[in-house]
Parts: C-alpha cells; structure tokens; sequence
C-alpha cells in the first residue's frame, strides 16, 4: 500500500542543509522512495500554516520502505544532522480513505 511521508522541517542552523539536499533522495529512492515536493512554499489555506521552513512530501511504496529508508544507516548521520539543525516532525499517513466515501481510495 502506498504511503507518503511528510516531512515538517524548522531550521534553526542550516550548515546540515546542502549535503542532505543533494544526498538524501537518493537514499529515498534506495527504498522506492520518490520525492513529490520539498518546498518552502506553504500557503495556508485555512487555519494557520505550519510553523516550519520546508514541508517534504515522499513517495513509498509501502510503510515498510519507509521504515527502512529512516532506519537504514547510511540515513542515520544525516538525520542526526537535521535533528541537531532543526525542529523535524516526519510522519507517514496510508493512501485509504478514513471515512470510506471516496470511491477510488481504499476505506481506512
């Protein structure tokens, strides 16, 4: 089953920065992960946006690959960089449809 990790990022020190931008996606990609977005773009539409620099969006094919992709150790020293450069919150939500109403996702 698809999922997408979603990455809230606040910088607080960006030396951690340049080698994670051009490394990292190919780890992801390493475990079937496909960046969708990594962008400081956030635009609220309702409520308050939230309170971050960057907002990433990847691409798994299963919650497995992206436990895999954040446990494996080549990923460890750069998370251990974006955690000591930021307030990270990454989390992964599934490709179902919590309510069950829409007809092309799976019911949650």
């Amino acid at each position: 089953m698809t999922v997408y990790l979603i990455a809230q990022v606040k910088v607080t020190d960006d030396a951690w920065i340049p080698d994670y931008a051009a490394k990292v996606h190919d780890l992801a990609a390493k475990h079937g992960g496909k960046y969708l977005s990594r962008s400081g773009s956030i635009t609220a539409l309702e409520g308050d946006a939230p309170d971050c620099d960057v907002v990433a969006l990847i691409t798994f094919p299963s919650l497995e690959a992206a436990r895999a992709f954040a446990d494996d150790p080549e990923y460890a020293p750069f998370a251990k960089a974006r955690q000591a450069g930021s307030d990270s919150r990454l989390f992964v939500i599934d490709d179902t449809d919590a309510t069950g109403g829409i007809p092309y996702l799976p019911a949650g």
